[in-house]
C-alpha cells in the first residue's frame, strides 16, 4: 500500500479510537508530512514497511540541521513513533523501526506567569467604547477565572453556562467533559456581553449556541484570541511573551500559591496526569532569594 492509504487509515484511527481534537490530528499529520519531505529530499522512494532505524536517524539529523529546537524535535519523533506503532498494531508492518529511536533531551521549562496586577492592567486596557470591548473583557476574565485552553474557550456554548450553580461545562481533550467553577466577575462580564452586545448580532445559524462570536456572527478562531491578547500586551508595554495559554498557567500558579489542593487543580485543568499539574508547584525566584537571605547562615 502507498503512504497516502496508510496515513488516511491512521487519521481515522486518531479520530475514532483516540478521539483526538482536529488540532492534535493536524500536528500528527505535519510530523508524517515532514518525514515524507525528508524521503523526497533524499530521493528515497520506499514504502513504510521498508523504513529502517537508519533512515529515521538520518531524518532526525536532517530535522536538527533545519534549526528546530530539541523540544520540537522531540514532538516530531513522538508523532512518528505513534504512526509506526499504529502500523505495527494494525499488522501493516512486521517490526517497529522507531523502537530504538531516541528523543533529544529537553529541559523542563517553566511557563510564563502573569501577576494579578498585570492581568488587571491587561483587562483595564480594553477599550469598552468599541463594540468588541465587552466581549474581549469577558474572554480574558473567562480564560483567567476558569483556566481554559483556547480551544475550550472558542467552543464554549450558551448551554454550557450554569451560572446559578456557579459552574461552566467544558469539553476538553479527547472529548472529555468537566465542570469548572466560574468567578462572579467573569459571570458579570459574560452577562453584560450577552445582553448588550451578543443579543444584537446577526448570528450565523450554525453558531447560534456558541458564546463568543465575531462581528459577523461567527465563531472566533484561535488566531483571533491570540491577536487580542498580543494587542493588549503591546498597549500596556508588557515585556513578557504571552499567549492565551498564559492565563491558564497563571490560573493554576495563583491557586497553588494560595494553598489550593493539587488534585482539585488537576480536575479543574482537565489534566489526565497529576505530573502535568505539578509543574505549577515551582517557587517564585524572589521568594527563594528572600528565604535564603533570611535563614541561611552565610547570607
Amino acid at each position: 500500500m502507498s503512504w497516502s492509504v496508510y496515513i488516511s487509515e491512521y487519521i481515522s484511527y486518531l479520530k475514532l479510537e483516540k478521539s483526538l481534537s482536529e488540532n492534535s490530528i493536524d500536528a500528527y499529520k505535519r510530523d508524517i508530512k515532514m518525514l515524507l519531505s525528508f524521503l523526497e529530499f533524499k530521493k528515497l522512494n520506499i514504502p513504510p514497511a521498508e523504513i529502517e532505524l537508519l533512515h529515521l536517524r538520518q531524518f532526525i539529523s536532517w530535522v536538527n540541521e533545519l534549526g528546530m529546537s530539541a523540544r520540537t524535535q522531540a514532538r516530531v519523533i513522538s508523532g512518528i513513533k505513534s504512526f509506526f506503532k499504529f502500523l505495527l498494531i494494525d499488522e501493516k508492518i512486521n517490526s517497529d523501526p522507531t523502537a530504538l529511536l531516541e528523543s533529544p533531551k529537553i529541559g523542563r521549562r517553566l511557563p510564563e506567569i502573569l501577576t494579578v496586577e498585570e492581568i488587571d492592567n491587561l483587562i483595564n486596557a480594553i477599550d469598552l467604547s468599541k463594540p468588541e470591548g465587552h466581549r474581549n473583557r469577558a474572554i480574558i476574565e473567562t480564560l483567567y477565572s476558569c483556566g481554559l485552553r483556547v480551544s475550550e474557550l472558542i467552543n464554549l456554548r450558551l448551554t454550557d453556562l450554569f451560572f446559578d450553580q456557579g459552574f461552566i461545562k467544558v469539553l476538553g481533550k479527547g472529548n472529555k467533559e468537566r465542570l469548572v467553577p466560574v468567578s462572579q466577575k467573569a459571570i458579570k462580564e459574560i452577562e453584560i456581553y450577552i445582553s448588550q452586545y451578543r443579543n444584537h448580532y446577526r448570528i450565523d445559524r450554525q453558531f447560534e449556541n456558541i458564546l463568543f462570536l465575531n462581528r459577523r456572527g461567527k465563531k472566533l478562531t484561535r488566531v483571533m484570541i491570540f491577536t487580542i491578547i498580543k494587542t493588549l500586551a503591546k498597549t500596556i508595554g508588557l515585556k513578557k511573551n504571552i499567549s492565551p495559554h498564559t492565563f491558564r498557567h497563571s490560573f493554576a500558579s495563583h491557586l497553588i500559591d494560595g494553598g489550593a489542593d493539587l488534585r482539585a487543580i488537576q480536575e479543574m485543568l482537565g489534566h489526565e496526569s497529576i505530573i502535568t499539574t505539578e509543574i505549577y508547584t515551582h517557587l517564585d525566584t524572589e521568594y527563594l532569594r528572600d528565604t535564603i537571605i533570611q535563614y541561611h547562615p552565610r547570607a
